[in-house]
């Protein structure tokens, strides 16, 4: 069985494609499995949020969040900790709190936010809105389909060396008002004399943010846990263009602040605590391998570090050995305006009833789709390293409707002189030319959703398993024999419930003798 040891009590929880891979169902897997072997009821003292802010999104347990870590769902999980690495809203935090507190998970009670966390804001938000009419009306370029939670924005503040961060909150107000009004100067003159956004552009930006969080706060407004009017945006609107209300930001964010003071901590002491206690802490990031800001391709990629060694510097913890988990979907979506070289006709019967299936928690994008490109994965593993992979939602690949075809894996790309590349190119204008080769493997109608043992896939379940780990692992290591030691597979979701998941997958090398691709 693949269940082998981990090799670290810090354990990371990582995306290896380009997101929205189901990387928060891990960790409900992950700490019951621990439960299991350990006998102890709550092995896992931490649940650590690396990286990003709200522009991540997590389905967990039915709840779908942006800010809080997915480990919200595992009630026996002791803190719930926000990293130095993240950037946060604090009226965010609240929208997210106290609808998840309401249902009964004890969020609040359980929350811990690093004193050198930053904060984000209304400003940031319409920095992003901002730089996105810039791209698309100045200099005529595609939108980035920034998320519009001001996350860039904030992160550049970081570089900039003019960040907020959550211990000024438990400081003097006069000085967190001078430190507001000093970004709200700045980000009003980027605005008007940088971006050249229009009056009426300006205008827009403040109903675009009161529509989005309305909409994804609508469950929490008929529950009357908020009225509507706490997210109206056009309060902080000056009575000039290109100006903000700077002293209600301030009375809106420093107010909003004072409920979360008590959660404003050194988490630094929280994970060495948890580690002296001989407990695991779990590292969940947003994003993925290829949206990390040095490793993916500019402009779609996050502004923030979104893979394993990211944990030591977000957690302020020493390089140690860590278990990474790599988590990925059985086919690959991808929003923006990504080059996406496996991407399938959308009216092809299987990416039909796929893209029903993808939309962004974050921002409800429709997700682009394509097959599995295993180049992608074997770079990750070559590049940045795991010990265990998850793959998620193989179920939805079953025949059904009008789809009865052969699967794809992409196992390599070639260019335009008919060279085979099992790389990722780092040059974005060569990868535009790239064509990818597929290996197929055949389909199956059983439903697989009901399988909780791996013997129970039927047959071409398994060998379509087995390629894409083949396919990853020939990608990696290309040109080289294999390492002694190879990441397994630890987990394979059918289906979108917690207990919907198969374990006992064989051992990597035992794995793949269930290869079988069909006959080119």
């Amino acid at each position: 069985m693949a269940l082998t040891e981990y090799k670290s009590k810090f354990i990371a929880d990582c995306g290896i494609s380009m997101g929205d891979e189901g990387k928060g169902r891990l960790i409900s897997e992950v700490v019951e499995e621990l439960r299991e072997k350990t006998g102890v009821e709550n092995p896992v003292q931490v649940v650590l949020k690396v990286n990003g802010g709200a522009n991540s999104g997590h389905t967990a347990g039915g709840l779908k969040l942006n800010l809080l870590p997915a480990g919200v769902v595992d009630q026996s999980v002791d803190t719930l900790a926000i990293g130095a690495g993240v950037v946060a809203d604090p009226r965010k935090f609240m929208w997210e709190l106290l609808p998840v507190d309401h249902k009964g998970y004890r969020v609040t009670e359980r929350l811990a936010i690093d004193e050198r966390c930053m904060v984000s804001d209304v400003i940031h938000r319409l920095l992003d809105l901002a730089w996105e009419w810039y791209r698309v009306n100045i200099i005529n370029e595609e939108p980035r389909g920034s998320t519009g939670r001001g996350i860039t924005p904030a992160y550049l503040d970081e570089v900039g060396q003019f960040q907020i961060v959550y211990s000024d909150f438990l400081a003097d107000q006069e000085l967190y008002a001078k430190k507001v009004a000093n970004r709200a100067d700045r980000a009003c003159r980027v605005i008007q004399h940088v971006c050249q956004v229009t009056p009426e552009a300006w205008d827009s930006f403040f109903d675009t943010l009161t529509e989005g969080e309305t909409r994804a706060n609508e469950e929490a407004i008929k529950l009357g846990i908020f009225d509507e009017n706490e997210f109206d945006f056009t309060i902080f609107k000056g009575e000039e263009p290109f100006t903000l209300d700077v002293e209600k930001i301030v009375e809106i964010y420093w107010d909003t602040a004072q409920n979360l003071a008590d959660k404003v901590v050194d988490v630094r002491e929280l994970v060495r605590g948890a580690q002296s206690a001989d407990r695991y802490v779990i590292g969940e990031y947003g994003q993925a391998y290829w949206l990390d800001k040095r490793q993916g391709f500019s402009p779609n990629v996050s502004a923030s570090h979104t893979y394993a060694p990211e944990f030591f510097n977000s957690a302020c913890q020493p390089v140690q050995p860590l278990h990474v988990f790599g988590v990925a979907k059985a086919y690959d979506t991808k929003v923006g305006t990504h080059v996406f070289i496996t991407q399938e006709d959308p009216e092809h019967p299987l990416f039909k009833i796929l893209r029903k299936l993808e939309f962004g928690v974050s921002t409800g994008r429709q997700r682009m789709v394509g097959w599995y490109d295993a180049v992608e994965k074997g770079d990750t593993l070559r590049y940045g390293g795991f010990d265990d992979l998850m793959i998620n939602k193989i179920d939805a690949l079953t025949h059904s409707g009008d789809w009865k075809g052969n699967l794809k894996i992409c196992i390599a790309y070639e260019d335009t002189e008919g060279n085979r590349l099992y790389r990722v190119p780092r040059t974005e204008a060569l990868r535009k030319t790239l064509k990818p080769i597929y290996q197929e493997y055949a389909g199956w109608t059983q439903d697989i959703s009901q399988c909780r043992k791996f013997d129970e896939l039927p047959a071409e379940a398994k060998a379509y398993i087995a390629g894409m780990m083949r396919s990853l692992l020939d990608s990696a290591y290309h040109g080289a024999e294999w390492p002694s030691e190879l990441p397994n597979l630890r987990y394979v979701g059918v289906g979108p419930m917690p207990s919907q998941v198969i374990r006992d997958i064989p051992e990597i090398r035992e794995l793949l003798k269930h290869d079988k691709p069909l006959e080119a």
